[in-house]
């Protein structure tokens, strides 16, 4: 699969060190080489990005002055990583990309424009923009990319995505990924796309996890903060906390900071700057826990988190598997921590037994995360 690719993707691959492609890329790729239309599901940390990237970076036509592919992605921080991705594989081949965002300087992205793009990696509403205004013109495009489709596919952003495409040639090919793909989605998936192939793949064995513990803490919701402080203070440690509401998040930044706590926070409202600077640190080891809400934290690929921390429950199952998955990423172990009250632990429990995981309580002593017994042992002696 991978000696079909041109020259330059063979030789940024052996760079890469990667050594096989994992399923969804074994999948995927000859699909969408062949120009097929694809809706796939994978889990998240299976390589979906190069899933498509590869197989669309092979299609450019170098020497063509058009605009060829759009991949479009539902939030800044996802659109900037593929885009990372994009740079660091189209290198030397003379393809030329850019990133359309909402909230970037949009001076500086007509400037882009003018270089001729062959490709555009976009949020949405920005794109829709700027092709009504006539500064993107999608007449040539031959391929438009959906990543975490599920969350384009919502109602906020369906009417501008089926916008974007309908925008483009007739014969495009339209390629969907997510992690999760509910049967809503799958069918207005269905009507973007002309006699897709449905590609579901499970748990990847290549991309496999380490181990994954999921544990609990039974707690009001006032004390989640304590339970929190403690996490916080574990040693060695690099922990992504989820929070439904942008609200409670400077509370709990302003908490934490006082109690000198090396933490940082993500949420949609924040500036372009503040949100990348955060990343940075977070992903440099120098704040050992981010708090953030689901949307900003959506898709991001950050390497080495040990915990994973659901201060708010997640809405639903399929929310659950999302967090989950920032962990425990190509073989390393992590743990999820669901700080929950009576009525939650219950819903949690249904959730473990649906996803097959074993799920345990556990309680703080002096410091450590210890099961519930060993601590009452330890306070008999």
């Amino acid at each position: 699969m991978l000696n079909t690719l041109k020259p330059f993707l063979q030789e940024a691959w052996e760079k890469s060190g990667f050594q096989q492609p994992t399923s969804i890329q074994e999948a995927a790729i000859p699909l969408i080489s062949e120009g097929k239309d694809l809706i796939a599901e994978s889990p998240t940390g299976t390589g979906k990005t190069l899933a498509y990237l590869l197989p669309v970076l092979n299609k450019i036509e170098m020497n063509a002055q058009s605009l060829q592919a759009v991949v479009l992605a539902s939030s800044q921080e996802l659109v900037m990583q593929v885009y990372q991705e994009f740079q660091k594989w189209s290198e030397g081949s003379g393809i030329r990309g850019t990133s359309i965002i909402g909230g970037a300087n949009l001076k500086r992205q007509l400037e882009k424009l003018k270089k001729r793009p062959h490709v555009i990696f976009a949020t949405p509403g920005r794109l829709l923009e700027l092709i009504k205004q006539k500064k993107v013109k999608m007449h040539e495009v031959k391929t438009v990319v959906l990543d975490e489709g599920d969350q384009l596919l919502i109602p906020e952003h369906l009417h501008t995505v089926q916008n974007i495409v309908k925008a483009t040639l007739n014969d495009r090919q339209v390629v969907l990924f997510s992690a999760t793909m509910k049967p809503a989605t799958e069918k207005l998936a269905k009507e973007m796309t002309n006699k897709p192939e449905v590609l579901r793949i499970e748990k990847d064995e290549m991309a496999s996890s380490g181990e994954v513990e999921h544990i609990y803490f039974s707690c009001e919701p006032r004390d989640k903060i304590k339970l929190l402080e403690k996490i916080a203070r574990l040693e060695n440690s690099k922990t992504l906390a989820f929070i439904n509401d942008i609200g409670e998040i400077q509370v709990f930044k302003e908490k934490m900071l006082f109690k000198e706590l090396s933490i940082g926070v993500l949420h949609s409202d924040m500036k372009k700057l503040d949100r990348q600077e955060t990343l940075k640190a977070f992903r440099d080891g120098k704040i050992k826990m981010l708090i953030a809400t689901d949307i900003a934290a959506r898709g991001l690929d950050i390497q080495g988190v040990t915990h994973v921390v659901q201060i708010d429950f997640p809405k639903d199952i399929s929310q659950y598997v999302h967090r989950a998955g920032r962990t425990g990423r190509m073989g390393a172990n992590g743990t999820i921590i669901s700080l929950v009250t009576e009525r939650e632990e219950r819903e949690l429990k249904r959730y473990c037994r649906e996803l097959n995981v074993s799920l345990n309580k556990r309680v703080f002593y002096q410091g450590q995360i210890v099961p519930e017994e060993q601590r009452k042992q330890k306070l008999k002696k």
